[in-house]
């Protein structure tokens, strides 16, 4: 095929999710509905978190940012399958492709230091309980929510700019269902070198500097359990992190698992599958997480309950 210059090039052909037209309200219908739970979901978490006094604590403070980003993230790369299936409109301008590129990755980014910051929230609460309130004061909360949000904006801005400044295109037809990294390396037929080094060098920063901490973190946490001597001790100190480790281990899964597959000679097939994870059931399961496994959510939850009932 031949090549198409950028400068030609107003917008591109998103593809979508399935070709196949038996499929396509089916999928659409999935997606809408656990895009509706995962709203439902955060949104309960924020409200709560904002409302419930019991949940002013440093932990709910990250779990509220947690959970803007989830909103974020699955509405921005999840927006144009509804655009798609509802008016028929598969044409993103190249404006947009790159705000919907720009704002994706960097939320992906950012939920990764979000979560190495709970990891360390939940070191010094197992850890360092004496000290848990001057340590992770709100000024230190805070600093850390900063710093999580900032250096995604920052880790994400070069390897955009290099792609916004592709001269040539194979096709204007992007097989996927959102501007991504790959989806948009696949069909450039300009020099990706330097974006290969700087996503190989710099660009897996956050994810190696994110994992490292967690993963420290850990070890530090179960050193601790280990040293606690009554087993229902080891149970409740365990139980305190385990939502964490669960949202943990999904997201770095689905990530790998993502790149892993596609980068190794896997179609955009297989990577829109694993995108769909990442961007749909993810942002859903983290709200359901946390809620199901945690007392304090749950209670919070009841008494809400308890007061809408009162009143009707």
């Amino acid at each position: 095929m031949s090549s198409i210059n950028q400068t030609t090039i107003e917008g591109f052909w998103l593809k979508g999710v399935s070709d196949v037209p038996e499929l396509k309200v089916v999928i659409f219908i999935m997606i809408l509905l656990i895009y509706l739970i995962s709203l439902a979901g955060n949104l309960t978490i924020l409200l709560l978190v904002c409302f419930d006094l019991q949940l002013h604590t440093p932990m709910y403070f990250f779990l509220s940012n947690l959970s803007v980003m989830d909103l974020s993230s699955s509405t921005t790369a999840l927006h144009m399958i509804f655009v798609i299936f509802t008016i028929q409109n598969h044409i993103i301008s190249t404006p947009a492709c790159m705000a919907q590129l720009y704002i994706f990755s960097t939320l992906i980014s950012n939920e990764l230091s979000i979560l190495a910051a709970m990891s360390i929230d939940r070191y010094v609460a197992i850890c360092r309980p004496l000290h848990y309130h001057t340590v992770m004061s709100r000024k230190v909360c805070g600093l850390l929510a900063s710093v999580s949000w900032g250096f995604g904006f920052m880790e994400v801005l070069p390897s955009v700019v290099l792609i916004s400044r592709f001269t040539c295109y194979i096709s204007k037809e992007i097989d996927h269902y959102l501007c991504d990294i790959l989806p948009l390396r696949e069909i450039t037929c300009s020099d990706t070198s330097v974006l290969d080094l700087y996503i190989l060098l710099l660009g897996n920063m956050n994810i190696f500097v994110s994992l490292s901490l967690t993963i420290t973190s850990y070890i530090f946490i179960i050193a601790c359990i280990l040293r606690i001597r009554s087993s229902a001790g080891r149970r409740k100190a365990f139980y305190t992190c385990s939502s964490h480790i669960m949202v943990v281990v999904i997201f770095y899964s689905s990530i790998v698992l993502q790149y892993t597959v596609t980068l190794s000679g896997g179609n955009m097939g297989s990577n829109k599958i694993f995108s769909l994870f990442n961007t749909a059931i993810v942002p859903m399961m983290n709200p359901l997480i946390y809620t199901l496994k945690n007392k304090d959510v749950k209670s919070a939850l009841k008494q809400k309950f308890k007061l809408c009932g009162k009143k009707w």
